[in-house]
């Protein structure tokens, strides 16, 4: 038996810059990076069933729905409850994979954040980060939902208010692997640490920038045509890139002007994301 379905926002992010500082024992890359959602994502319906069961329907494939962070998240958050809930979940992905704009990690976001509200479990922001943390290193900043500086290995959050710019974004068609980018022996590791206000003033590049570059030549096409249109930057480590304008006008008339071989879209940065907005509602 399932109940009405309600909808939920899974935004996506640009990271505005990052840099790689520095890298643990552990391997882990320490890191300094901006993180700004986006009025675009991914929507995620869910209806609550009373048989604990998690069914997983999704308008992509490729991934066995119980290795999906979809999935693994509502099955970690069902370890909460001895209540007796399932869910059926339906997903409608936009964000494009291996693109760098968080898909995966804003989906386990939302998927906490809704089931959390959706089965009564009563976890706090915090709880829920820690979980979400077990998942992936992006997933706690969804879970605040606030712009944010951070750094660690981007667990260590700190509230930013970045302009709220227009973005043209744009991706060339490939998938690129956070762990191919991060094992390249030539990826800067030692870009001297900068404040939030050097951010402000305009400090701050992508330091895997020249490893997406030499490795994927669609991407650095990409950058190429986009810098011609304005600052173009990779976001984190995929194959999106980014340039920021005044105005939406500004934006979709670049768009506009996109070759047909690559997908591209407008949105505005966020410095409170979508799903904070519709959490206001419950």
């Amino acid at each position: 038996m399932t109940a009405q379905k309600r909808s939920w926002p899974a935004p996506a992010k640009l990271n505005l810059f990052l840099h790689i500082t520095g890298r643990r024992a552990d391997g882990f890359h320490l890191l300094q990076t901006v993180f700004q959602f986006l009025d675009y994502g991914d929507n995620i319906e869910f209806a609550v069933r009373d048989d604990r069961q998690i069914n997983l329907t999704a308008n992509y494939d490729g991934i066995e729905p119980k290795h999906d962070l979809i999935y693994r998240s509502a099955q970690l958050l069902q370890q909460q409850t001895d209540k007796p809930v399932g869910v059926d979940i339906k997903v409608h992905k936009l964000i494009p994979m291996g693109g760098g704009l968080g898909g995966g990690s804003s989906d386990a976001a939302t998927t906490l954040t809704a089931l959390n509200m959706i089965w009564d479990i009563g976890l706090g922001t915090d709880e829920l980060a820690v979980l979400g943390l077990s998942l992936g290193a992006d997933v706690p900043v969804f879970i605040h939902g606030r712009a944010a500086w951070a750094e660690g290995i981007g667990e260590q959050l700190t509230p930013i208010e970045p302009p709220e710019h227009w973005y043209v974004v744009v991706y060339p068609g490939v998938s690129i692997a956070t762990e191919s980018v991060f094992s390249a022996t030539d990826l800067t590791r030692n870009t001297p640490a900068i404040t939030i206000r050097d951010f402000l003033l305009g400090a701050g590049q992508n330091d895997c920038e020249m490893v997406v570059r030499r490795t994927y030549p669609g991407v650095a096409a990409a950058l190429d045509w986009l810098e011609k249109k304005g600052r173009a930057r990779l976001t984190g480590t995929g194959s999106c890139v980014f340039s920021e304008f005044r105005t939406e006008h500004e934006a979709q008339a670049v768009l506009q002007e996109l070759p047909d071989e690559w997908q591209g879209f407008v949105a505005q940065g966020r410095n409170q994301s979508p799903l904070n907005e519709r959490l206001s509602l419950e």
